[in-house]
């Protein structure tokens, strides 16, 4: 896992948790107002690729047990965002975006946090100025904003923690 960190100084309180769901998940979270934390922005990629004697669905409990770990840690989530996908690349990839996204569905019900997809156009339009963005620019959006994205992942999660952010209040 990799991991950068921001200051952005926002309004909202609780946690905000975004995400680029896929094998390599990009996160962005802006952790709630406090004393030592005030708009304090971490984001970075987890890997949830299937290890050699991994079964079927190990990458989704994987996925589960580091969300309830960012919860714990950032305490607690009050809003997740992620990339709303509607067509992929190959089967796999669907799959495996299925998967993730049913998990996390299922965990933020389980805990009642509210959660929303964001179309991939959107994100990109807030960040660019351009729906079909490629990349390279969301990364370079994302450093021209101060951050340091690892990969499109990572730029994608931070775009959308900042479209929450400034469109939404970070609120579902």
């Amino acid at each position: 896992m990799t991991t950068s960190t921001h200051q952005q100084h926002t309004t909202a309180s609780g946690a905000i948790l975004a995400l680029d769901l896929g094998t390599t998940t990009g996160w962005a979270l802006r952790a709630p107002d406090g004393r030592s934390q005030r708009g304090l922005i971490t984001s970075g990629t987890v890997s949830f690729k299937p290890r050699r004697f991994d079964g079927g669905g190990m990458r989704y409990l994987r996925f589960t047990n580091w969300l309830t770990e960012i919860d714990w840690l950032s305490g607690p989530i009050a809003t997740i965002w992620f990339e709303e996908v509607r067509r992929h690349a190959g089967t796999d990839a669907a799959h495996v975006y299925g998967g993730l996204m049913a998990t996390l569905t299922a965990w933020a019900e389980l805990r009642g946090v509210p959660y929303e997809g964001v179309p991939v156009g959107t994100i990109k339009k807030h960040a660019t100025g351009k729906g079909n963005a490629n990349k390279q620019a969301m990364i370079e959006a994302a450093r021209a904003r101060g951050f340091s994205p690892a990969d499109d992942n990572e730029a994608d999660a931070i775009a959308i923690l900042l479209w929450a952010i400034e469109t939404r209040g970070g609120m579902a």
